[in-house]
């Protein structure tokens, strides 16, 4: 069958041009390239990202990223013209003005694909695009006459997925000490044969192994610190002990991760210890993160029957046809691209996911097929389970069994360990908080074919068996009225608030506002105020909100105690699936009520004596000028005290590791946020420094005639030295609103010079995306902030530069100020200061063959900070004009530095 003769059009910040599918290629004006894509559909590339160029929200088209996931369901591809080109095996386009025609060319290889016989992805297709085709998709009449109808009907998506087994409880694992020669075995295995020999990866690996030995005494786990420097392989280093003691003891351990982008590294590195299935078919390395993480069938089941409309129903079964060939389920850093959520909706994605834990276990018809339910069981008989920072901590507080605790744990990325206990531990009592608590209890406001149903609904057979349940549920139903509901916000600023809770946050609204010393200059940031030297009105407010939760707190314990009777004394009719269900809403009682204790407990002490233990403040959150949160938060002055009790005292064994654990020499940091020091612990310290040759490697450039707060000369800088290293930069901003402005200035007039800039916060494309693109092009830059400072792995040419727009200074927070006073003044914002530079550097050198500069935007960087840096980088003090001769020197094949160029780190 003949291609498609569509016109194909391509903008970026160089251009627009245009191939009308007959030959005949021009450029044209953002004007007329809107003019054309109104009048007629044309094939582009990523949707949203053109509209921004263009500047036309209302932008619609054939889009080819669409396709790619239709027909290729669960396969990478990075959202860019030479990505696509990539992905289907075509010639790369050299020039903006070619991409039209890869376009049309990639359209045709994409439709020809399913006429195909060999078409990996063919089942469920034609299912699938008959109702992609009454929702008027635009290619699914170009696909139609190529998709034929199969000889069988075609099984429904949740009759194609496979079940989960029950299996029994593993026994206690053995206790054994691992020898230091099984462990260098194992090394020498997972690096293979003729593998560079790395001193520093040998040690590290024996050291690591310390943490899996039999304990002495019970809450003493062995602590192992390890600080492993870039290039020493610490993630095969620590997988080597723990998979000899994983095979010889049949325990679990658990590594943790703080970013999405370590985890699938993991899994990658795993598979030289481990095959992907044992001969019975079950999983040794599983990857578990939390609910909101994985797709909803229930929630699918919902959309794809009408629950979605309009775009959002089409990015439905767009994912239907992902569900039948992912991996795991994971829709967020998992096989399901990021950038579809993009093309359509970010809430469709977040609407597909288990919010907020709401969950009707086993009263789902999907159970048996459920991804998370899947990973948590696949997870309690896996070698090894590779989780998240925030996952590990709320297991650990909140395990439902024995079994799912971990007790020998890697906490990689260790320096993110406090901040994750930060949150994990904290209590924010908010309207955004309150309503989700209202919507679990009662159901939405409006209607809705989903199982957001409210508590009454998920327990119906309980409350027509059980009388005493059935008051406990009517009771909980009219205390919950009391919480926010829908239109709270709005309410608040009318100065209309409804009931006890609303009242308070309206008083919290008030109390900010009346504090504020801004002046309205902090449009872009959301506004604090202690929560000390409260007024009586307000106090009186905050009790008689407590109260109110009070009263919902007692009927919902009054249930938790029904349903545990029944458990133990159930009917006839309440069969293994029904126990299952009984059990799975004990557990999401449970979480509630803690809920509710922390924040009675927040309220209480409000008006009282301070709590030395605790910081609490008041907050309004915003962005961009607009209110949308108001709340009372608590957090832990120092929170590795819960997590010292919570995670490191029930384990046997705990490593925490990372290139950046210590500040400067010093350990004392790295022991104080380990929490080992909380449960009278002394933890063994390793350190291996990296093997790179930093001197000849890299080297830091701090310019100091760049004026602070000057955006015109911040952009001039960071434009000309883009230009200077012909692209390949990494920019880290403290703000969001500078990296805006310097990205509005210097974008276009980059890329017409053929060095793209991509931006977070303004290119409408998810981070680990831009990260990909960036990774795949050595000529694109990419501007970022905190969540590119870790996590970054660019390794090669395509990130020679790192560029930093000035001291990343701590934010002056309630929080930050009161952990200051406690962590010794100057020198807490120092070692803050001195590890996110080191972090940040980290990103530059990541193999023995990258060079590159590291360069700081600021007159006047104190001396005591550099050493941040790893010894030996030299460091020099330079104008911008001498630094944009060495970044140009290096990219013509120059060294980075000669000894005459070196400064001294005073």
């Amino acid at each position: 069958m003949s291609a498609p003769r569509h016109p194909a059009l391509h903008a970026s910040h160089s251009g627009c041009w245009l191939h009308d599918g007959q030959g005949s290629a021009r450029a044209l004006s953002k004007g007329q390239a809107v003019t054309a894509v109104a009048d007629a559909p044309h094939l582009i590339l990523n949707a949203p990202l053109l509209a921004t160029r263009l500047g036309y929200p209302d932008l619609a088209g054939l889009d080819l990223l669409e396709l790619y996931a239709f027909i290729h369901p669960a396969r990478f591809v990075v959202p860019t013209p030479k990505g696509l080109a990539d992905a289907l095996g075509l010639p790369r386009p050299d020039a903006d003005s070619e991409v039209p025609e890869l376009l049309q060319r990639a359209a045709m290889r994409l439709l020809e694909t399913c006429e195909q016989p060999d078409w990996a992805e063919r089942e469920g297709a034609w299912t699938s695009l008959q109702s992609l085709v009454k929702m008027r998709w635009p290619w699914a009449k170009l696909l139609a006459p190529r998709l034929a109808k199969p000889q069988k009907a075609e099984r429904w998506i949740f009759t194609r997925l496979p079940e989960w087994e029950e299996s029994p409880e593993p026994p206690q694992p053995r206790q054994l000490n691992i020898p230091d020669g099984a462990v260098l075995d194992r090394l020498a295995h997972l690096t293979g044969q003729g593998a560079e020999e790395r001193a520093g990866q040998k040690d590290f690996a024996v050291e690591a192994a310390h943490a899996f030995a039999p304990r002495t005494r019970a809450g003493l786990p062995h602590v192992v610190l390890a600080q492993a420097g870039t290039g020493v392989g610490k993630t095969l280093g620590y997988l080597s002990p723990a998979s000899v003691w994983s095979e010889a003891s049949g325990g679990t351990v658990w590594v943790s991760t703080y970013t999405k982008a370590l985890q699938r590294q993991l899994r990658k590195e795993s598979r030289r210890a481990w095959p992907e299935t044992r001969p019975d078919g079950s999983q040794p390395v599983v990857v578990r993160k939390g609910r909101e993480n994985y797709l909803c069938l229930l929630n699918l089941e919902d959309a794809l029957q009408g629950g979605f409309a309009g775009r959002a129903a089409i990015l439905a079964h767009l994912v239907g046809r992902w569900a039948a060939y992912t991996q795991d389920g994971d829709m967020i850093g998992g096989d399901l691209p990021g950038w579809l959520g993009t093309l359509f909706h970010k809430r469709g994605i977040a609407a597909l996911t288990d919010q907020r834990g709401e969950c009707v276990y086993a009263g789902c018809p999907h159970y048996r097929k459920c991804f998370i339910e899947r990973a948590t069981r696949a997870s309690v008989n896996a070698d090894l389970v590779i989780g998240n920072h925030a996952l590990v901590m709320i297991n650990a507080a909140r395990g439902r069994d024995v079994a799912s605790r971990p007790t020998r744990i890697v906490f990689d990325e260790g320096h993110h360990v406090f901040d994750a206990a930060d949150s994990t531990f904290a209590a924010e009592l908010s309207g955004t908080e309150m309503i989700e608590l209202r919507r679990w209890v009662i159901g939405p406001e409006k209607k809705s074919r989903g199982r957001r149903r409210g508590l009454a609904a998920r327990l119906a057979d309980v409350a027509s068996y059980d009388d005493e349940g059935d008051k406990a549920i009517l009771t909980a139903l009219s205390a919950a009225e009391a919480l926010p509901s829908d239109g709270w916000l709005q309410r608040i600023n009318d100065g209309e608030p409804s009931g006890p809770l609303e009242e308070l946050l309206a008083a919290v609204r008030a109390t900010v506002y009346a504090r504020d010393e801004s002046g309205g200059q902090e449009a872009g940031y959301g506004l604090e105020t202690e929560a000390a030297g409260l007024e009586g009105p307000f106090v009186e407010a905050s009790q008689a909100a407590r109260l109110a939760l009070s009263e919902l707190r007692r009927p919902l314990i009054q249930l938790g105690l029904r349903l545990e009777a029944l458990l133990e004394d159930g009917p006839d009719w309440l069969d293994g699936q029904g126990r299952a269900r009984i059990e799975g809403a004990r557990h999401s009682l449970t979480w509630r009520i803690d809920l509710l204790v922390a924040w009675e407990n927040l309220l209480e002490r409000l008006g009282g004596p301070a709590d030395p233990e605790y910081v609490d403040w008041l907050a309004l959150a915003r962005s961009e000028a607009r209110e949308f949160d108001i709340g009372i938060h608590r957090h832990w002055l120092d929170p590795m005290k819960p997590f010292a009790k919570v995670v490191l005292e029930p384990a046997h064994g705990v490593i925490m590791t990372s290139a950046t654990l210590r500040d400067g020499d010093s350990w004392d940091r790295a022991i104080a946020r380990s929490g080992a020091p909380h449960i009278e612990v002394s933890p063994r310290l390793s350190l291996s420094p990296s093997p790179f040759d930093y001197a000849a490697q890299a080297e830091v450039l701090i310019v100091r005639d760049v004026p602070r707060g000057d955006i015109a000369a911040l952009a001039a800088a960071y434009g000309r030295l883009i230009e200077a290293s012909g692209g390949g930069v990494l920019g880290l901003f403290t703000a969001i609103r500078r990296l805006r402005a310097v990205h509005g200035r210097i974008a276009d007039r980059l890329a017409r010079g053929g060095l793209p800039v991509y931006a977070q916060h303004v290119d409408p494309i998810d981070t680990g995306t831009l990260v990909d693109i960036f990774r795949d092009d050595p000529g694109a830059s990419l501007l970022g902030t905190d969540a590119l400072r870790d996590g970054v792995d660019v390794p090669g040419h395509s990130l020679r530069t790192v560029i930093m727009e000035q001291v990343p200074w701590p934010r002056p927070t309630i929080l930050h100020r009161a952990r200051r006073m406690a962590g010794g003044g100057s020198a807490y914002d120092d070692s803050i200061i001195r590890a996110r530079l080191a972090q940040a550097f980290g990103r530059l050198i990541r193999s023995k063959e990258d060079r590159g500069h590291f360069i700081v935007l600021s007159s006047a960087f104190p001396s005591r900070l550099l050493d941040a840096f790893p010894e030996g980088t030299p460091i020099s003090r330079i104008s911008l004009d001498e630094a944009l001769q060495r970044v140009a020197g290096h990219v013509s094949g120059n060294p980075i530095a000669t000894p005459a160029d070196r400064t001294d780190r005073g």
